[in-house]
């Protein structure tokens, strides 16, 4: 039985959680709670599987109780959020100090997307409840004397200023490298996972990004502004039309397909919500066959952690057309499911860690 503590200010969205999770029979909600200082009390007195956790909420907020729990209690914790600008912000931050990943607070109207959510949400938390003591090392080293927003930060930060153990580049580095597109298909736990990578590559890095992260529309915006200010390579969110540049990473919008097409002389970004029956916008599928299709042996095609399989069919077409594929290792997902779609199915050509993810790619645009 996995069990859950729900944290909001909401008594709608402390219902409504409850029930939608509690639908499922391997789930239990233990406890709720109103705010941030409430729920420290109930998580330190049920010591739950998963926590939901609101991020606007009296007395103590969601990022200030994240802080606590990761450096107390770690363990995974799903933000409730609402899909604007603001929330995204803060759910982006939400993310970096240690949350697995979110759900959305849009739960008010009755739609069919309603059906949708409760099933994610109950998968998350079946699946991030596997990893619980993945997430629990951290706290055993002494606790530094900085105040708890400075010191997570400096948690939250220290992966990218990390220099990878290996050489930034293959030796041989002066030479064309033979892949020069890099396909990236990624969902639960990615956005910090995302930046980790991307923020260990150098500004010279000799090949174009496109990135298809299973995210909202008003997320992807703040997500790939973030990662411009961390990184040496440019960040953007994919625009049509664009020209594909060395050095430059594109992350698919919300709701939106990636695509690359070829032009006379160069690549083009192909931003489009074809095909509309597509289970995710964006699709890791949908970018991995276009790129295969298109780019063939040029194509470097990456998994990371995730739920589900979205990515293994289109890697079958890039395999298919010469490329090459890596996959993060199962230790270090937060999920283990589309990493391991492609591994089990032997498209992956090598299996990777995430701190290594980086030199593995920059080494694997020249084999």
């Amino acid at each position: 039985m996995i069990s859950v503590v729900v944290v909001d200010d909401s008594a709608f969205m402390r219902k409504a959680l409850s029930t939608m999770l509690e639908k499922d029979p391997e789930i239990r909600v233990v406890a709720t709670a109103r705010d941030g200082e409430e729920g420290l009390q109930v998580i330190r007195q049920h010591n739950p599987d998963v926590v939901t956790l609101d991020i606007e909420m009296p007395r103590m907020d969601g990022l200030t109780t994240l802080r606590h729990i990761m450096m107390e209690m770690p363990r995974p914790v799903l933000m409730v959020s609402s899909l604007t600008t603001e929330g995204a912000e803060a759910t982006l931050k939400a993310l970096e100090l240690g949350a697995v990943d979110f759900i959305p607070k849009q739960l008010s109207k009755v739609s069919l997307d309603i059906v949708r959510i409760e099933n994610d949400l109950r998968e998350k938390v079946k699946e991030v409840s596997k990893r619980r003591m993945l997430r629990t090392p951290r706290p055993v080293r002494p606790a530094p004397t900085a105040s708890a927003p400075a010191q997570t930060a400096q948690v939250a930060s220290a992966a990218p200023a990390t220099a990878p153990s290996r050489p930034a580049m293959p030796a041989t580095r002066a030479s064309r490298p033979v892949r020069d597109v890099v396909a990236i298909g990624v969902s639960t736990g990615g956005p910090p996972a995302v930046q980790k990578v991307l923020s260990q590559l150098p500004a010279d890095f000799p090949a174009s990004i496109l990135i298809a992260q299973h995210m909202p529309a008003a997320f992807t915006g703040p997500f790939a502004k973030r990662l411009d200010g961390v990184c040496a390579i440019s960040v953007k969110e994919a625009e049509s039309g664009e020209k594909l540049k060395p050095g430059t990473a594109y992350i698919a919008p919300g709701g939106k397909h990636l695509r690359v097409e070829q032009r006379v002389s160069h690549m083009e970004v192909v931003v489009t919500t074809d095909p509309a029956e597509a289970l995710y916008k964006p699709s890791a599928n949908v970018l991995m066959e276009s790129v295969g299709q298109s780019m063939g042996r040029r194509a470097l095609g990456v998994i990371l952690t995730g739920m589900g399989s979205d990515g293994m069919e289109g890697m079958k077409v890039l395999k298919q057309k010469g490329g090459r594929s890596i996959a993060q290792s199962d230790a270090t997902c937060v999920v283990y499911g589309m990493p391991k779609a492609i591994v089990d199915a032997g498209l992956a050509d090598e299996i990777v860690d995430i701190d290594d993810m980086a030199a593995a790619i920059m080494n694997g645009l020249y084999k």
